[in-house]
Protein backbone atom coordinates (compact mmCIF):
# COMPACT_ATOMS: atom_id res chain seq x y z
CA UNK A 1 0.00 0.00 0.00
CA UNK A 2 1.49 3.39 -0.89
CA UNK A 3 2.79 5.73 1.77
CA UNK A 4 3.56 9.42 1.63
CA UNK A 5 6.03 11.75 3.26
CA UNK A 6 4.38 15.14 3.56
CA UNK A 7 6.06 18.38 4.59
CA UNK A 8 4.22 21.61 5.31
CA UNK A 9 6.92 24.26 4.98
CA UNK A 10 5.86 27.53 6.56
CA UNK A 11 8.22 29.79 4.67
CA UNK A 12 10.02 29.48 1.38
CA UNK A 13 13.37 31.23 1.43
CA UNK A 14 15.79 30.15 -1.25
CA UNK A 15 19.50 30.29 -0.54
CA UNK A 16 22.58 28.19 -1.31
CA UNK A 17 21.74 25.54 1.33
CA UNK A 18 18.21 25.07 -0.02
CA UNK A 19 19.45 24.84 -3.61
CA UNK A 20 21.99 22.21 -2.54
CA UNK A 21 19.29 20.29 -0.62
CA UNK A 22 16.98 20.27 -3.66
CA UNK A 23 19.85 19.25 -5.93
CA UNK A 24 20.77 16.28 -3.71
CA UNK A 25 17.40 14.99 -2.48
CA UNK A 26 16.50 12.81 -5.48
CA UNK A 27 19.62 10.68 -4.97
CA UNK A 28 18.41 9.96 -1.41
CA UNK A 29 14.95 8.98 -2.69
CA UNK A 30 16.02 6.66 -5.50
CA UNK A 31 17.05 3.67 -3.33
CA UNK A 32 13.62 3.81 -1.62
CA UNK A 33 11.60 4.32 -4.83
CA UNK A 34 10.47 7.76 -3.64
CA UNK A 35 8.82 10.05 -6.19
CA UNK A 36 7.75 13.64 -5.81
CA UNK A 37 4.01 14.08 -6.24
CA UNK A 38 3.93 17.72 -5.12
CA UNK A 39 6.99 19.95 -4.77
CA UNK A 40 6.23 23.48 -3.72
CA UNK A 41 4.03 25.82 -5.61
CA UNK A 42 1.35 28.11 -4.27
CA UNK A 43 -1.58 26.15 -2.82
CA UNK A 44 -5.13 27.27 -3.50
CA UNK A 45 -6.50 27.60 0.03
CA UNK A 46 -10.19 26.72 0.04
CA UNK A 47 -10.65 26.33 3.81
CA UNK A 48 -8.77 27.81 6.75
CA UNK A 49 -5.23 29.11 6.46
CA UNK A 50 -2.18 27.52 4.88
CA UNK A 51 0.97 29.54 5.32
CA UNK A 52 3.79 28.38 3.10
CA UNK A 53 3.86 25.44 0.75
CA UNK A 54 3.64 21.66 0.69
CA UNK A 55 5.81 18.78 -0.50
CA UNK A 56 4.42 15.26 -1.02
CA UNK A 57 6.65 12.29 -1.83
CA UNK A 58 5.17 8.87 -2.63
CA UNK A 59 6.79 5.57 -1.60
CA UNK A 60 5.71 1.98 -2.22
CA UNK A 61 4.93 1.52 1.50
CA UNK A 62 5.57 2.91 4.98
CA UNK A 63 8.76 0.88 5.41
CA UNK A 64 10.32 2.51 2.34
CA UNK A 65 9.30 5.98 3.58
CA UNK A 66 10.75 5.37 7.05
CA UNK A 67 13.90 3.87 5.57
CA UNK A 68 14.43 6.92 3.38
CA UNK A 69 13.94 9.42 6.20
CA UNK A 70 16.29 7.53 8.53
CA UNK A 71 18.90 6.87 5.84
CA UNK A 72 22.37 8.31 6.32
CA UNK A 73 22.15 9.96 2.89
CA UNK A 74 18.99 11.90 3.78
CA UNK A 75 20.08 12.68 7.33
CA UNK A 76 23.25 14.21 5.86
CA UNK A 77 21.30 16.78 3.82
CA UNK A 78 18.34 17.33 6.17
CA UNK A 79 20.08 20.09 8.19
CA UNK A 80 20.33 22.15 5.00
CA UNK A 81 16.52 22.40 4.99
CA UNK A 82 15.92 22.51 8.72
CA UNK A 83 18.14 25.57 9.16
CA UNK A 84 16.08 27.63 6.73
CA UNK A 85 12.55 26.24 6.25
CA UNK A 86 10.55 25.74 9.44
CA UNK A 87 7.58 23.44 9.19
CA UNK A 88 6.22 20.01 9.95
CA UNK A 89 6.77 16.64 8.32
CA UNK A 90 4.86 13.37 8.57
CA UNK A 91 4.81 9.90 7.07
CA UNK A 92 1.35 8.51 6.44
CA UNK A 93 0.02 5.35 4.85
CA UNK A 94 -2.14 5.85 1.80
CA UNK A 95 -5.12 3.82 0.68
CA UNK A 96 -5.19 1.09 -1.91
CA UNK A 97 -6.79 1.35 -5.34
CA UNK A 98 -9.94 -0.43 -4.13
CA UNK A 99 -10.55 1.95 -1.19
CA UNK A 100 -14.20 2.94 -0.84
CA UNK A 101 -15.10 5.50 1.84
CA UNK A 102 -18.56 3.95 2.12
CA UNK A 103 -16.98 0.88 3.76
CA UNK A 104 -15.31 3.15 6.30
CA UNK A 105 -18.63 4.87 6.99
CA UNK A 106 -20.33 1.48 7.45
CA UNK A 107 -17.66 0.40 9.97
CA UNK A 108 -18.08 3.67 11.87
CA UNK A 109 -21.84 3.23 11.97
CA UNK A 110 -21.45 -0.33 13.23
CA UNK A 111 -18.96 0.69 15.91
CA UNK A 112 -21.17 3.48 17.23
CA UNK A 113 -24.42 1.49 16.97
Amino acid sequence: MPAFALAHLHTTKNNDDIVEYIDRIQATLDPYQGRFRVHGGTPEVIEGEWPGTVVIIEFPDVEHARGWYASPAYQEILPLRLRHLPGSAIIIQGVGPDYDPRRTAAKLRQASG
